[in-house]
């Protein structure tokens, strides 16, 4: 019960984001005339994936141990922001050396994109309405998505890549090994499209010392609320809609 209560949360909302890459395709259309569903299909999705994933995490609550505390979530908090920093480097420097366009080669791989083309509450008139999307986008990343990828990445996959092949679920939380650094900061990375990788390594890389660190998974959570509270304001502030 306890693998399954860390990775139904996760396969729950993975499987909202196959449907929206692979569904919201057929049913988008980028027209004035359309509703807004259609113009953007993931202003559909996401809240009905926060609202099933959120079902999931409170029907297998107990079964997390966070071990609160705010020495680590103080930490967790750096980290967060660290971590986001260089998230966000690239697209930064695309504003800051006057790039224009797409980039070739290795500087779109860095993520030195625009990062314009994404999620935008923009496409309501309607301030409620406006409201209620960006309100809904921030629970999703801040919430929904930091306890749903640190309770599979570092409270189940990092026990499971140790010992598939045994009791996986004796593997203490937060044990150091190359193997647990490789594989899952590398599933890590790839869970991300590839402009996103050289940030997600990093941040990665930095959420996997502060695990082994802190022994302590309500740290890595806030880790990540903060990095994506961070990145939502970013995005918005700037209009690069594409980081979300």
């Amino acid at each position: 019960m306890f693998g399954r209560a860390h990775v139904v949360p996760f396969i729950a909302f993975m499987a909202f984001l196959m449907l929206l890459q692979f569904g919201g395709a057929l049913i988008e259309w980028k027209h004035p005339a359309a509703p807004w569903w259609r113009q953007d299909p993931a202003q559909l999705v996401y809240p009905i994936q926060v609202i099933v994933t959120g079902f999931f995490l409170i029907r297998y609550w107990r079964y997390y141990t966070f071990n609160w505390s705010l020495k680590w979530g103080f930490i967790g908090a750096i980290f967060g922001a660290v971590g986001i920093g260089f998230w966000l480097l690239p697209t930064t420097l695309y504003d800051r050396l006057g790039f224009t366009g797409e980039t070739e080669g290795i500087l779109k791989y860095l993520g030195v994109a625009a990062r314009k083309e994404g999620f935008d509450p923009g496409i309501f008139q309607n301030p409620a309405a406006y409201w209620a999307s960006l309100v809904m986008r921030f629970i999703r990343a801040a919430i929904i998505v930091a306890l749903v990828e640190e309770i599979f990445w570092r409270g189940f996959m990092m026990r499971f890549v140790m010992d598939w092949e045994g009791n996986y679920w004796k593997q203490p939380f937060g044990r150091a090994h190359w193997k647990s650094y490789a594989i899952v900061t590398g599933l890590f990375m790839v869970a991300h499209a590839p402009v996103d990788y050289a940030g997600a390594f990093v941040y990665g890389s930095l959420t996997y010392i502060l695990c082994v660190w802190s022994k302590n998974l309500g740290a890595c959570v806030i880790m990540h609320a903060v990095a994506n509270l961070l990145m939502g304001l970013y995005a918005m502030a700037y209009g690069k809609y594409g980081l979300w």
